[in-house]
């Protein structure tokens, strides 16, 4: 299905006192891939909102490959597992400068009318933009 590619420069607030990215950055980079994955099929997460719909994160699976330290350029791919429904998986893989696979996860997001907050299927506009 569709990836999309984004590069990273950790920054030392990222970082813990061994000098390793914090495990609770890892979230923040993903939201990265998935914000710039909809940007580059010409969604804007905020119209979505602006329409009413969120997408609220359902389940996080993050596995620790290699450390990521300060500093390091990293490379982030974000690919849809399958098309959507109510919801839409996303896979990742980061790799660090070596090219070497550090971190691979997976989420799984909800859509979701933001004003009953109940499951809804995703948007045709969307749909429409994975068939092109």
């Amino acid at each position: 299905m569709k990836s999309h590619k984004n590069f990273i420069k950790v920054r030392y607030a990222e970082t813990d006192q061994m000098g390793v990215v914090h495990h609770g950055n890892y979230p923040q980079y993903l939201e990265i891939g998935r914000l710039s994955w909809l940007d580059s099929l010409g969604i804007s997460y905020k119209s979505m909102e602006e329409q009413g719909i969120m997408l609220p994160v359902f389940e996080l699976n993050l596995k620790y490959h290699k450390p990521i330290t300060f500093d390091e350029n990293i490379r982030l791919e974000t690919r849809l597992r399958e098309k959507p429904n109510v919801k839409i998986i996303f896979d990742y893989s980061l790799y660090n400068e070596q090219d070497e696979l550090v971190t691979t996860a997976y989420s799984v997001l909800v859509f979701m009318d933001s004003k009953s907050r109940k499951p809804i299927r995703c948007p045709k506009y969307i749909l429409d933009k994975l068939d092109v």
